[in-house]
């Protein structure tokens, strides 16, 4: 299994140095399919979704293909599946986690990773990321009121459209936007603080940073500053 876990996306060349080698060839000769359904739970989601699709087109892709979660329950089979059978890599955006979480199993994605992700990429950028891992962080104070809620991030899932199961991809968790001057909560204290409450280990990137993953080894990737993070 070959996945490119990011924080922000492919945000400079060794990232995508990296992504070429899982891909075995060139961005631009590369078909991509974006799921860009967690944005779409945070304030000016589908401003964000646009921005996203026109900076994804910039990278020079061959195609890039679109697949929204929340559409798939009312679509035929063959209308999305072969999408994703004939991209090189997929590509799962990022936005609420909790929210993202629940689309990939309502929509019947996460039970066909396993089967497509013999021959593609997974690619990961934010939430994204964060859901291919062992696990993710939900508070428990809002859970027992029902609400799937990533505090650390401000991502709260709508009542009833929320999750915590992740795709169970790798043995480790991540979190992202370490340090990032747009979010509150990303210092390395708020990263040794989430560590301290996962018996796994867990990768702390910046936005110029990834976690490449080959089969069992994973390799950082980065241009930024990044952290590996163990329980004591």
């Amino acid at each position: 299994m070959k996945l490119l876990l990011t924080s922000n996306g492919i945000t400079n060349q060794s990232i995508r140095r990296a992504l070429e080698s899982l891909m075995d060839k060139a961005v631009g000769q590369a078909r991509v399919v974006l799921v860009p359904t967690a944005i779409y739970a945070m304030p000016d989601g589908g401003t964000y979704a646009w921005q996203d699709l026109q900076e994804h087109a910039k990278l020079g892709w061959k195609i890039v293909s679109i697949l929204e979660l929340t559409a798939i329950p009312s679509m035929d089979r063959q209308h999305w599946v072969p999408l994703l059978e004939e991209a090189d890599a997929i590509m799962i955006g990022g936005g609420n986690t909790p929210y993202l979480s629940f689309w990939l199993q309502q929509s019947g994605l996460a039970d066909e990773l396993p089967r497509l992700l013999k021959t593609k990429v997974y690619i990961g950028i934010s939430a994204g990321s964060m859901v291919a891992t062992k696990e993710i962080y939900v508070n428990q104070a809002t859970l027992s009121r029902g609400i799937y809620d990533d505090d650390q991030y401000g991502d709260s899932a709508p009542r009833g459209s929320g999750s915590d199961k992740t795709l169970h991809l790798v043995d480790f968790t991540l979190r992202p936007h370490l340090n990032a001057d747009y979010l509150d909560h990303v210092a390395m204290k708020d990263m040794e603080q989430q560590a301290a409450l996962t018996d796994v280990p867990l990768y702390a990137i910046d936005d110029m940073s990834a976690v490449m993953v080959r089969g069992d080894k994973a390799t950082v990737i980065s241009e930024g500053s990044w952290r590996l993070l163990k329980r004591a």
